[in-house]
């Protein structure tokens, strides 16, 4: 296979899944700050097992929420699965206003990873970007110049691992692979006022993401060291499961700092590629027009009245 049939095909793929990968492109960079904001966790004294749990009682007495989702930056916690209020923690009661950074990321997530409602759409644009990138490394390496096209080039070899990582991990995510051991034995499901006095014993709540029954089992996700660890309950007590890299990795909750950053970077740099990427396509366009019209009226001035 040729250069020029390689590159006919990686800039028609980039350009007819352009929309939809500008989309997903752009929502994960939103994403890619979310562990840096929700790294840093509640303000000392705001929450605690006896203060959860107590709002639990009083926004949820039937104890039918089946999970607890703390958004740090917006001092605000939600009951899952019941139509309660969202709860402001700073003061106990409904929040009465708005959290602007956690609705954009709410947003920025639901479209991240269904794309309004067409998740088809976003597994397909996956693979898509891999297929691209792999078009790439197949016409092999780049003759670097001060030119678009040269750092079109430069800057997809130079960051060419983490651009793979990016939707390499997303595809595990969809097929459910997350290279995990066998998870321990879980426990009979807590009541969640039970499971929030439980993971306090052992951890500072204040840095608590969320407790919810995931797959049959109850989890809690916390902050720990900028890593989002998830961890169960057991006849044991609460235990640690084993890491989803690839979703640590995707989500950049490895080290919130370290990751969120990178991921930012490659947000830019995927962004950059596309843009630049239609730009060139679309100098060729307009280069090759003129050169027709002029043979066009060349052709005419040759042919005979």
């Amino acid at each position: 296979m040729n250069n020029a049939l390689l590159l006919k095909l990686h800039r028609w793929i980039s350009l007819v899944f352009a929309i939809p990968l500008i989309a997903i492109i752009f929502t994960g960079l939103i994403l890619s700050v979310e562990p840096i904001i929700q790294n840093r966790g509640l303000p000392a004294g705001m929450a605690d097992a006896d203060r959860l749990t107590g709002l639990l009682q009083r926004y949820d007495p039937a104890a039918k929420a089946r999970g607890l989702a703390i958004n740090a930056s917006g001092q605000q916690m939600r009951l899952l699965g019941v139509n309660a209020p969202v709860i402001d923690l700073a003061t106990g009661e409904a929040a009465t206003a708005s959290d602007p950074v956690g609705d954009v990321l709410l947003w920025a997530r639901r479209t991240h990873e269904h794309l309004l409602g067409h998740d088809w759409l976003v597994i397909a644009s996956t693979i898509a970007m891999v297929v691209i990138m792999g078009l790439g490394v197949l016409m092999g390496w780049p003759r670097l110049r001060n030119s678009l096209s040269g750092w079109h080039k430069g800057a997809a070899w130079f960051t060419l691992p983490l651009l793979l990582l990016s939707p390499i991990t997303g595809l595990f995510m969809v097929l459910g692979l997350t290279l995990q051991g066998n998870p321990p034995p879980a426990a009979a499901t807590l009541p969640l006022a039970d499971a929030v006095r439980a993971i306090a014993q052992s951890h500072d709540v204040a840095h608590l993401a969320m407790i919810a029954n995931r797959g049959g089992r109850m989890m809690a996700r916390v902050y720990e060291a900028g890593e989002l660890r998830a961890y169960t309950f057991t006849a044991q007590g609460v235990t640690p499961l084993p890491r989803n890299w690839p979703r640590l990795l995707h989500e950049g909750n490895w080290s919130a700092l370290i990751a969120g950053s990178l991921n930012v970077v490659v947000s830019v740099v995927l962004f950059g590629l596309l843009a630049t990427g239609v730009m060139l396509w679309s100098r060729r366009k307009l280069r090759r027009r003129p050169q027709s019209a002029a043979k066009t009226r060349d052709r005419t001035a040759a042919t005979p009245a």
